[in-house]
């Protein structure tokens, strides 16, 4: 996160509604690129899977044995632990608007609360 929970806490509305769009954006990019990637490693093990001579055995062993394979499996796992770390930050800037939110509501006093709205206009 770029910036603290107390320097969001001190952020004035706007900017902060506008930190949570752009953490937003920026989660929503990155979990595009991460499916993506995941996609086409499954595509290149079902591509290695097809093109490997011998029984099915024998083909997943070649799959599973793959080092490029192997390599691209590892770049989607840091791209996912990378998105997951945006989501907090999306999730920390949600609980700040929604704690402001609470903040300024008006508190409702018990005798306000039990009297029955009177009809207008009679």
């Amino acid at each position: 996160m770029t910036m603290s929970v107390e320097q969001l806490w001190s952020l004035p509305e706007t900017a902060l509604v506008g930190a949570y769009a752009e953490a937003r954006r920026r989660y929503a990019e990155k979990k595009f690129e991460r499916d993506t990637q995941r996609a086409r490693l499954e595509w290149m093990r079902a591509k290695l899977f097809v093109n490997t001579p011998g029984n099915v055995t024998e083909r997943k062993m070649a799959v599973d044995v793959s080092e490029e394979l192997a390599r691209k499996g590892q770049e989607v796992r840091e791209m996912t632990r990378d998105l997951d770390m945006l989501k907090v930050d999306v999730d920390v800037i949600d609980t700040m608007i929604r704690l402001r939110g609470s903040q300024g509501v008006p508190p409702v006093h018990a005798e306000e609360a039990e009297k029955p709205a009177e009809p207008e206009g009679e």
